[in-house]
């Protein structure tokens, strides 16, 4: 490794630019983020470098947002590499092709992994191409830009309370304590919303100073006051330790990141041996520095951690991180804790790593990094190698997916048919159960024996008759008709038989106390009248049928 090479790994994390060529504009940029008083987690994301600064702040709960912002500045991240084109058109569309990139890598992603449904990110991000500043913007972070002492917005919030401000119907003092104040209108992620950045293009200036910042900043601090502390104070590192520092005194209780590039015409001409920035990465992306490294092939290092000013909101920050979590609030203590420990780490590209003979980290955040065939490797969405082996992630991204509705079809069908045959078996056991019953009932007007029991399933009757008698149902006691009527039910056919036989001989017996109630007591020897005679007839009558019945059922059986 020559010298100069191994200055430029090992280069501090201060913003310290290369002196670029007469007349050409440099870009010295620093960032801080911090969780704040009241998050758990850290879901902010933020790159300062030579030739992009960008925020990114994060929604959709623990492991969710931070897990967006993360992938959205992994996707920028290529933009800061020194063949990066001066042509400000294609840095304008590669700007809008990086961000909608990132958007199909967080919708992917939480397709993939259910926990991160609903996640998101906005992103507010500034180039600086051949005298121009490319910007790019979606959701409700903003960029400030101080020119000639004055301060303008840059960016328009995609927010609900911009629209309402937008319309007439609040003011932006209302907006600041407004309940639908966090509610956004276009994001990247998870949502049925347009993902497209507003994108514009500024003519540079010498003395230009660029604010980048969460809503956990511009939410809480007058534009004035905001202001004030870009014209005071000249160094970016302590501009950006002083805006969040006041942004939590105010009473933040989100994340707070800034990030502060300023514009300076260098005279002097430019030196092979001058040392470079160190793009620095803050929030919850310097968690895992080495793939931003790879991406930017260049190292990078982890923005300082906010100075403790001994603050009240420095101390309630203490508090909250010290205080005993459970489940996810306590990974998410720990990941915060890491990320300020970790704060001035310095990552090498993987070159370097392989050089000490370190593991290389694959993880580039859903966008690839792709080994050319000329031995470089890129994680640029507009490099075709790149492009390519992103189709081809999607592709068996889309055969995995189709694999899994295919099997989940079958075990659909697998189940219904499992479903299906025990509803036939459980039907097939009920009717033969209810075949293995008799039961005593009326058949047009007489006494009749069924197989089955007298009800019906489905309009589906489970009995049939099997023998008919001449006995009238209209001749016996309304208790007995009522009784048939809803079917006496016997365990078998013997049984039925008997309950009919039963019904006989009670039938003979009220005709026999019929019969002796109207025989006159002198006369009873004389003979029967031609009433009696017909009676008698009619139930003997009954007793032939009966017994033919009964005959002949014996004979069927026998045939059988």
């Amino acid at each position: 490794m020559t010298s100069a090479d191994q200055q430029r790994h090992e280069a501090p994390t201060q913003a310290i630019a290369r002196v670029p060529a007469t007349g050409e504009l440099a870009l010295y940029s620093a960032t801080v983020s911090d969780v704040g008083t009241v998050r758990a987690n850290n879901q902010d994301s933020s790159f300062a470098g030579e030739h992009l600064v960008a925020i990114c702040d994060g929604m959709g709960g623990h492991a969710g947002g931070d897990t967006a912002s993360t992938i959205a500045v992994r996707s920028l991240a290529h933009i800061e590499r020194d063949d990066a084109t001066d042509d400000v058109a294609a840095v304008s569309s590669m700007m809008e092709t990086s961000v909608m990139a990132a958007h199909d890598a967080i919708v992917g992603k939480a397709r993939r992994e259910r926990k991160l449904s609903g996640m998101g990110t906005t992103v507010t991000a500034v180039a600086l191409v051949a005298g121009y500043w490319v910007l790019a913007h979606i959701g409700d972070s903003r960029a400030y830009l101080l020119r000639d002492g004055v301060i303008s917005r840059a960016t328009q919030d995609h927010s609900y309370v911009q629209h309402l401000i937008d319309t007439g119907r609040i003011t932006e003092s209302e907006a600041k304590n407004h309940p639908q104040r966090n509610v956004v209108m276009r994001v990247l992620g998870d949502f049925d919303i347009d993902p497209h950045p507003d994108i514009a293009v500024l003519k540079a200036r010498p003395q230009d100073r660029w604010l980048l910042c969460s809503d956990g900043l511009c939410g809480v601090l007058e534009d004035s006051t905001i202001a004030e502390t870009l014209a005071v104070v000249s160094d970016p590192a302590e501009c950006c330790q002083q805006l969040v520092s006041m942004a939590l005194r105010a009473g933040s209780t989100d994340n707070v990141t800034a990030v502060i590039a300023n514009a300076t015409l260098t005279l002097a001409p430019e030196r092979d041996d001058a040392r470079r920035q160190t793009p620095l990465v803050g929030g919850a992306a310097s968690a895992s520095l080495e793939p931003i490294a790879d991406i930017v092939d260049e190292p990078v290092a982890a923005a300082p951690a906010l100075r403790d000013d001994h603050s009240p909101a420095r101390r309630a920050a203490a508090l909250m991180q010290d205080r005993p979590h459970s489940g996810a609030a306590h990974v998410a203590r720990d990941e915060a804790g890491a990320s300020a420990s970790d704060a001035g780490r310095v990552a090498q590209p993987s070159a370097v790593r392989e050089e000490n003979g370190e593991r290389p980290d694959p993880d580039t955040g859903e966008i690839p990094v792709v080994q050319k065939s000329n031995g470089t490797v890129s994680a640029d969405p507009n490099d075709p190698e790149v492009a390519q082996a992103i189709r081809e992630e999607q592709a068996q991204q889309r055969q995995a997916a189709r694999g899994r509705k295919r099997r989940r079809r079958i075990g659909l069908v697998v189940a219904l048919l499992v479903v299906l045959a025990l509803v036939a078996g459980a039907a097939a056991a009920a009717y033969r159960y209810s075949q293995s019953k008799y039961y005593v009932g009326e058949a047009d007007g007489v006494v009749a024996i069924y197989q089955g029991v007298p009800t019906d399933v489905a309009g589906l009757s489970l009995s049939h008759e099997i023998q008919r008698t001449a006995i009238e149902v209209a001749s016996l006691p309304d208790t007995w008709q009522e009784q048939l009527r809803q079917g006496i039910v016997r365990d078998s056919l013997d049984e039925a038989r008997a309950n009919v036989k039963l019904i006989r001989s009670e039938l003979k017996a009220l005709n026999a106390q019929s019969d002796a109630s109207k025989t006159d007591g002198a006369a009873s020897g004389s003979g029967k009248t031609t009433a009696d005679k017909n009676a008698t007839a009619t139930q003997d009558k009954s007793d032939a049928s009966d017994s033919s019945g009964a005959s002949g059922e014996k004979e069927g059986e026998a045939q059988r």
